[in-house]
């Protein structure tokens, strides 16, 4: 859909509404997407107006290991390169490929540094490093260890595996879907974004760049909430300023701005409305969003926290209670997987970390009936080489692992696979593109049709690239 048409149907609802733009929220159910009566400028319809495939999940949820996990002492268990422990890597598999930081040194095997054990009725092969994922989640996940990418530094991979692009201003991935079907929260962001610090590795840092809505309008980006204190700054009414006197002066803008844009027709005007809009209902649902008092103890037991300290786990709790509020993109980075040294300690560090929070979250989804609906992406930028960077491991594109689960995806399964030293893949390649055209598919959408035209060309989140697969999908 090209800007012009969205600017000329803003401008359409605008003058309609008397001064408040409007535009009505689809609903899910069913093949098309009905509008619904009310008007209300924080509401977008979504650009499609009808599921292009029927739709297995209605939101997402991106756990984000940022830092580079390595696979070899997570998800993909490689005996052979135990073995060779300490010898010469093979030149056969380095000749002349890119390597990051290890470049034109001696290169040597290094072995996976735990132990990994076959768990589930499925027989899932995982490190024991994820004991809760391990015991409790086995067989709910799909495991893909044949992901690569073109990226082999931090920011770059971030940037592509976000929006398909290492350009950057891309739209990122959760402004697509929001842009796409819109959103089920009519007073929360459609796109929202969490960042966890732990205490192992080097730290990432993590731009909002790359929740950015890049091409689209400005009302499509993510939003971050903090993980301590206020999930936003500012979102308290001001002292001795009532709701309602907030509400004129909201109206008061929101007349003004339909009139500059009526005159100068900037689609950003339309835009700065509706998150006018939004922060006034945010007023009311973030402070309901943060109030735990109705989860139960079994809940806060499942997840080892009561919220509001700042842990992934908290996180992955605040998420499911966004989940549960129509939110269609929320994304958690965990900023700590950045091994360069240490990595049998610090490898079991970050797990740890994240462990039992990713577990809580699939079980707590599943007991509440929404792990079916909900597609949950478990995984990182790129892996780390099977060769020794001192007792670490470098950053490597060729290969690593990410698990999948709910919303579609068929639990216990293994797909794709790496050669006998986790270097390259060697079956069922899986590009950043087609994750992101998967993904697509089973939020109802056809990946080559989502597009918008900038720049004098059309632009989606697969570019040119990906493919659906299907055998990740039930």
């Amino acid at each position: 859909m090209e800007l012009s048409a969205i600017l000329a149907r803003r401008a359409f609802l605008s003058r309609a509404s008397g001064g408040v733009g409007a535009i009505a929220l689809g609903s899910l159910a069913g093949a098309t997407k009905a509008p619904a009566a009310a008007l209300d400028p924080a509401i977008w319809p979504g650009a499609i107006k009808a599921f292009h495939v029927p739709p297995k999940a209605k939101r997402v949820i991106w756990l984000y290991m940022a830092g580079g996990m390595s696979h070899l002492d997570t998800f993909d268990n490689k005996p052979r390169l135990a073995e060779l422990n300490g010898q010469p890597m093979p030149e056969s598999f380095t000749k002349g490929q890119q390597i990051a930081q290890l470049q034109g040194q001696s290169l040597k095997c290094f072995a996976p540094q735990h132990a990994f054990q076959r768990f589930g009725q499925s027989g899932q092969e995982i490190s024991a490093v994820f004991p809760e994922i391990s015991a409790r989640i086995a067989d709910r996940i799909a495991i893909v260890r044949s992901m690569h990418t073109e990226a082999i530094n931090h920011d770059p991979a971030h940037t592509f595996m976000n929006t398909g692009s290492m350009i950057s201003g891309r739209p990122a991935a959760g402004s697509w879907l929001w842009y796409g079907l819109g959103s089920d929260a009519h007073d929360l962001p459609g796109f929202v974004v969490m960042v966890s610090t732990g205490k192992f590795g080097q730290s990432q840092p993590i731009a909002s760049r790359q929740w950015h809505s890049g091409l689209l309008p400005s009302r499509f980006q993510g939003v971050e909430f903090r993980s301590k204190g206020d999930p936003v700054l500012y979102v308290a009414p001001p002292a001795g300023t009532p709701l309602a006197r907030q509400r004129d002066i909201v109206n008061a803008v929101a007349q003004l701005d339909n009139l500059r844009g009526e005159l100068v027709g900037d689609p950003e005007i339309a835009a700065r409305l509706a998150q006018y809009e939004l922060a006034f209902k945010m007023q009311s649902s973030v402070p309901d969003l943060v109030d735990l008092s109705d989860e139960s103890q079994s809940t806060f037991d499942l997840y080892g926290t009561k919220g509001g300290d700042g842990s992934f786990a908290a996180n992955c709790l605040l998420a499911r209670r966004l989940a549960e509020r129509g939110v269609r993109f929320i994304q958690l980075y965990h900023r700590d997987w950045d091994h360069h040294g240490g990595v049998k300690d610090q490898i079991k560090g970050s797990a740890s970390e994240v462990d039992r929070g990713a577990a809580a979250l699939i079980e707590d989804l599943a007991r509440r009936g929404m792990l079916d609906e909900t597609l949950v992406v478990f995984g990182t930028e790129f892996g780390r080489t099977p060769m020794a960077q001192g007792n670490g491991r470098d950053h490597h594109m060729k290969a690593f692992s990410i698990w999948l689960a709910g919303g579609g995806i068929k639990g216990g399964i293994t797909y794709g696979a790496t050669d006998e030293l986790g270097y390259g893949v060697v079956e069922n390649p899986v590009t950043v593109h087609d994750l992101h055209a998967t993904l697509l598919h089973l939020l109802g959408i056809d990946h080559t049709t989502l597009t918008i035209r900038a720049q004098g060309r059309n632009f989606r989140l697969t570019d040119v690239h990906g493919h659906v697969i299907h055998d990740l999908i039930a």
